[in-house]
């Protein structure tokens, strides 16, 4: 290695690694206007297709970012799914059902293209550093920030400050490691190959996701968008790995289902184990663990890239409110309370659902595959099973919310469309802006303790006018009657802080909590 060279300068945030999770993250602080360096150590995006889905509440996150309609013209939006038997008969189908993010409620995406994109976002931000072909070798904590000890592909050394780390650096994270977190689970035994295809000629119903649940060789059949298949098989006792990833072994796999050889083009054929894992810790000091570095989980109901997404989200924000001086630094603290329990029971119903795809002993599939159809017949629990129900509201049961807890605390408010002052129909989300404010039902009610921006919801039909937002879809008026709050403090994330009913005062702000002027959001694409 060459000499070590120093940087005299000082980023607000270093984001180590650029997956999904880091993307996010660079592009959320980069709109944020704070100085971020980003340290990849690849060169480019990461080839294999790992994550093949999404939902309405991250595409409502990358909405923040300005490219959820860009985003969205490489996915495929809502595409039934079933759970069919050895014989191929549907026992379960089921269509996700709208949460009111105001997307569609699941989205099948090809990982590659739509890392690209977000790529291509940060290159909007003249305040966004990106280092490729850069690692981390070590981290080094004092009471003003991190020094990073970095090295590229020319094995020059550079030393790096930040004023706080987020390390989005995957399962195997080395800085995790470098932390001492311990990372706690288990590694289930099942090794699966995963195949991607390219599509040369369709055939019926290639645009349905099958979870094939043959006793024999379970199977995820899977379709991506931009021409793309994938296929996803268990490695068997008695299978030979290596041979199992050839393209004749892959070809024979399919073959059962009536692909030919025509049909598809092999793309890459890879090996994979499925972990469940959380850190001990998601917060070092100024470094926050967040995406596979934080936790891990099994891929049945495709949310792990969706958990990492979500943990930039809860995450940048609140390092921007405390760099800005508007939170305290103790606030940091509520981002593991607020991410970690939701990964936890996400990740226990992802296991859950896996167990009634991969089950491989007949007995018990034959009842599965009698008795499930049958309580698809009973009311509620008919339209659980078939609403797709099983992913969790990501709702706050602790964190930063207000004392006492009302019905509304820790919920994210829905995001319909509205009628801004000007009479045009915007998202809530592109109207509220990302920032701390009051909004009112109907009429508004003061609140003195409360110095930020403050907005009336009127009903549909109502004229616009400056201060106002006009529900045009009967959306906001209806859920803030059904959560008895006249009155909402939201966070710059539309979550609600605090709640108070008709003419009643809210609790105070934050401690320490000081209104700042914010830069205006990037909207374009």
């Amino acid at each position: 290695m060459g000499a070590i060279r120093a940087d005299s300068d000082t980023y607000d945030v270093a984001v180590i690694g650029y997956g999904p999770t880091g993307v996010t993250a660079a592009n959320l602080l980069g709109g944020m206007g704070l100085r971020t360096v980003v340290l990849e150590r690849d060169a480019e995006v990461f080839s294999r297709a790992r994550a093949i889905s999404t939902d309405e509440e991250v595409m409502r996150i990358w909405q923040r970012t300005g490219l959820a309609d860009r985003l969205k013209q490489d996915m495929l939006a809502e595409r039934p799914l079933d759970f069919v038997d050895a014989r191929g008969r549907t026992f379960i189908s089921a269509r996700p059902t709208p949460r009111g993010h105001g997307h569609p409620p699941q989205m099948f995406i090809y990982q590659p293209a739509l890392e690209q994109v977000l790529r291509d976002g940060v290159g909007r931000f003249p305040n966004v550093e990106v280092l490729l072909r850069h690692e981390c070798l070590r981290l080094r904590q004092d009471a003003d920030g991190v020094e990073l000890t970095v090295v590229g592909a020319d094995d020059s050394v550079r030393r790096l400050r930040a004023k706080y780390v987020i390390a989005a650096d995957g399962g195997s994270s080395l800085t995790r490691a470098q932390l001492n977190v311990g990372y706690e689970g288990r590694t289930y035994e099942d090794r699966w190959v995963v195949i991607d295809t390219e599509m040369l000629k369709p055939w019926p119903d290639h645009d349905r996701l099958r979870f094939r649940c043959d006793p024999a060789r379970p199977a995820v059949d899977c379709p991506t968008p931009l021409g793309h298949h994938r296929w996803e098989f268990p490695i068997l006792p008695g299978d030979d790995e290596t041979d199992l990833t050839t393209d004749e072994a892959v070809r024979s796999m399919v073959a059962r289902y009536g692909i030919g050889r025509d049909q598809i083009r092999i793309l890459r054929a890879t090996v994979y184990s499925h972990h469940v894992r959380f850190a001990a810790r998601f917060r070092v000091g100024r470094v926050f663990l967040a995406g596979d570095a934080a936790h891990a989980m099994p891929p049945w109901i495709g949310q792990g890239m969706a958990a990492g997404v979500r943990d930039a989200a809860n995450l940048c924000w609140k390092l921007d409110a405390v760099l800005r001086g508007e939170l305290p630094e103790s606030v940091l603290d509520s981002y593991e309370a607020e991410r970690k329990p939701h990964v936890r029971e996400v990740t226990r119903r992802a296991v859950f659902v896996g167990r009634i795809i991969t089950e491989r002993r007949r007995a018990v599939t034959r009842v599965r595959d009698s008795v499930l159809p049958l309580l698809n017949r009973v009311p509620g629990l008919s339209n659980w099973l078939q609403d797709s129900n099983w992913i969790p509201v990501a709702h706050y049961a602790e964190g930063l919310q207000a004392r006492p807890r009302t019905k509304a605390s820790g919920h994210q408010i829905p995001q319909p469309w509205v009628t801004g002052p000007d009479g045009g129909r915007v998202r809530l989300d592109d109207a509220l802006a990302g920032r701390w404010l009051l909004l009112h039902a109907r009429t508004a009610t003061p609140q003195p303790s409360w110095d930020v921006p403050s907005i009336t919801v009127t009903p549909a039909g109502s004229r616009p006018a400056e201060g106002t937002l006009v529900d045009s879809d009967g959306v906001l008026l209806p859920w803030m009657h059904r959560h008895r709050a006249a009155t909402l403090a939201l966070r710059p994330d539309a979550y609600v802080y605090a709640a108070a009913p008709t003419g009643a005062q809210l609790p105070p702000p934050p401690a320490g909590f000081t209104s700042t002027p914010r830069p205006i959001p990037v909207r374009t694409r």
